[in-house]
């Protein structure tokens, strides 16, 4: 890149079952289309890196990077990666990046940058990704309030929201009755936080059949993305790591339309 040209930023998403990546504009626009690889089993840190070089190659050029990341990266190093590979935490994903790649990195956690995609910067916002596990992250007046890890807190029956709303849940108790324990955790939120917007996202997104209120929203997958040039931007802690490259109205209480409601049937 010269010292005049706008730079071309490359967006990865890692997920506990796909790493996505698309080349961004300097205004943050797609350039080209979204590529996805299965993250490799056993996600280990080795095969999660070989995978993105191999994404790469089918991608163009680029100036810098952005990784969203499923769990806690403090000053470039995982902290928490509850969906990957045990081996993760303690590992230096930033410093591995910029080795790898050669660019500049920025990461930081995967919702906290779906919500930079997604989020109008105003009043009280709240993020939840709905993939392998259940991601949050809260904005107030678009600022983020880092790793804030509302998956690992208890919400019903002893278990976590993670435990209840992740993609296993779904798999083991339907549709049915995942949607319903989806519609008790917005209104349980709502109460806690007292959002002003609430945004879901995530692959498992496609799956809500319940009736949002009028200030829930599905947003596209594709705002794990979009979200990363946010890294970029000037302006208090938006990048939880950041590495160069080496020099050599009122709201409604969510509930399943034309269904029994969580309190009428067991979940």
């Amino acid at each position: 890149m010269t010292a005049t040209a706008k730079p071309i930023t490359l967006a990865l998403d890692i997920g506990g079952s796909g790493i996505k990546g698309i080349l961004l504009s300097p205004t943050g626009q797609p350039i080209g289309e979204r590529l996805r690889i299965v993250t490799p089993q056993p996600s280990t840190p080795k095969a999660v890196l070989a995978g993105i070089t191999e994404l790469v190659k089918g991608m163009g050029a680029f100036d810098r990077v952005s990784v969203g990341f499923p769990g806690v990266i403090q000053q470039g190093q995982v902290k928490t990666a509850p969906n990957l590979d045990p081996s993760w935490p303690g590992i230096n994903l930033v410093g591995e990046l910029v080795r790898q790649l050669k660019k500049p990195v920025r990461a930081a956690n995967d919702a906290d940058v779906q919500g930079f995609g997604a989020i109008k910067r105003k009043g009280v916002e709240l993020v939840i990704t709905l993939g392998t596990g259940f991601g949050t992250a809260l904005f107030i007046n678009g600022a983020l309030v880092p790793n804030l890890e509302i998956a690992h807190h208890p919400f019903r029956k002893g278990k976590t929201y993670e435990d209840e709303l992740g993609a296993p849940a779904l798999k083991k108790v339907g549709k049915k009755k995942w949607n319903q324990r989806l519609a008790q955790a917005i209104a349980t939120l709502d109460r806690v936080i007292n959002y002003d917007r609430l945004y879901l996202g995530g692959g498992n997104g496609k799956k809500v059949t319940i009736t949002l209120p009028s200030n829930v929203a599905i947003v596209s997958n594709v705002a794990g993305l979009l979200g990363g040039i946010a890294l970029w931007a000037d302006g208090p802690a938006l990048a939880s790591s950041a590495a160069k490259r080496p020099q050599t109205k009122p709201k409604q209480k969510a509930s399943p339309s034309k269904r029994k409601t969580p309190s009428q049937e067991a979940i």
